[in-house]
């Protein structure tokens, strides 16, 4: 089947255009913005091109010249490795008719051009960038994917094992009614650093000062989770970035931060979920699209039954298990049901995180979907091994 790298505007389109005719019969199915999945590819927009490189590739039918399949490959040369002996790339922005065949020259593909700039496995489907978006296949859930989050059809799951693929770990995203009652023990943990006011001290963002909002975050992600595996430490400058990318969707009322002493020890970061607004947007941010999502993002920031979700948690490492996350989620919980929000899903939680997950299930929160990311070892006969468990 002829395999072509995406090289050029008309090439690139077709990219973009066939997850349209995978997903027609899926009413769950939202589209991410064209925009937000070419600036992953753009060495302007993506900083990671800096210290890596990528490729993508349409696959088109020998019969009808019909594109089929697509995927990219890439590698971040700053990516910690935990086995030196065992470099790993990255297989992602994957989708493919339901042909085997079809999925394994994708696949193939992807293997070759990694093996040949010496890595020894590949994670996938992942992104080229953090992991907050672009990561992992949906196997269980198939409902109304969060924005940054891929939607994929069942039979990816037996594409993927067919060819190989193993399961180095699930991703899972959590749901709860935001007025749910919180176990006693919260309260507890809040009356108790209430009393240690202001040494201890729990507030929501200020996106009006920017500055101080990117470098608490920065801090606070650093410590929490820059050693896990897979995870690079952030620059101050891309804090600073991601702080400008998110402040025109930004709620600052879902951004809590815990300090001990003007120093920030934990966050809990959440956004509106953007997908209830952009599906009756569309995928083509231009000027149209930009001043529709600006109405409908109007119309949905009046209601009192809004989503969010739950982008990043984290606590640094002295303060874990002393309750200081159960005084921020009461903290939180009371604010977002003063500002609309009935339902929050949480994103991201992976199953080599137990803390986290006996903590969503704490709150009353339920796993309402499961993403997974796979690895594939080059070497076939080299024993797998799954992600180790954060201790």
């Amino acid at each position: 089947m002829p395999l072509l790298e995406v090289t050029t505007p008309a090439l690139r389109r077709q990219f973009l255009d066939l997850p349209a005719r995978i997903y027609q019969n899926h009413p769950n199915w939202i589209s991410p913005l064209d925009h937000d999945i070419e600036a992953v590819f753009d060495p302007k927009r993506n900083h990671n091109f800096t210290h890596g490189e990528a490729i993508r590739w349409v696959l088109t039918s020998p019969t009808s010249g019909e594109v089929i399949g697509r995927v990219a490959a890439f590698i971040n040369h700053e990516t910690p490795q935990t086995d030196p002996t065992l470099p790993v790339g990255g297989l992602g922005f994957f989708e493919c008719i339901d042909d085997q065949a079809a999925a394994n020259e994708l696949f193939d593909a992807a293997r070759q051009w990694l093996g040949q700039r010496g890595l020894a496995a590949m994670d996938g489907p992942i992104n080229f960038g953090e992991r907050d978006r672009f990561w992992g296949l949906l196997v269980s859930g198939f409902t109304e994917p969060n924005y940054g989050m891929f939607y994929h059809p069942p039979y990816y799951q037996q594409l993927f094992e067919t060819y190989g693929f193993e399961v180095f770990f699930k991703q899972y995203t959590c749901y709860r009614e935001v007025a749910t009652h919180l176990h006693p023990t919260f309260s507890r943990a809040f009356e108790k650093y209430a009393q240690q006011y202001p040494t201890f001290r729990f507030e929501h963002a200020n996106k009006r000062d920017a500055e101080k909002l990117a470098r608490d975050f920065h801090h606070v992600y650093n410590l929490a989770w820059a050693n896990h595996s897979g995870v690079n430490p952030m620059p101050l400058e891309k804090a600073r970035e991601l702080v400008k990318e998110m402040k025109p969707v930004l709620d600052e009322r879902l951004l809590w931060f815990a300090y001990h002493q003007d120093e920030p020890v934990a966050f809990f970061v959440s956004l509106p979920e953007l997908n209830q607004i952009f599906k009756h947007v569309g995928r083509n941010f231009n000027l149209w699209g930009k001043l529709r999502f600006l109405w409908e993002k109007r119309k949905y920031m009046q209601r009192t039954d809004k989503k969010l979700f739950g982008v990043i948690f984290g606590v640094v490492p002295e303060w874990q298990g002393k309750g200081i996350e159960s005084a921020l989620m009461v903290h939180a919980r009371a604010e977002f049901m003063r500002a609309g929000y009935s339902e929050i899903e949480m994103n991201w939680i992976g199953d080599f995180n137990p803390r986290m997950l006996a903590l969503t299930r704490s709150i009353g929160a339920r796993i309402y979907k499961t993403h997974v990311t796979y690895r594939f070892l080059f070497d076939r006969t080299r024993p797998f091994e799954r992600s180790p468990i954060i201790r």
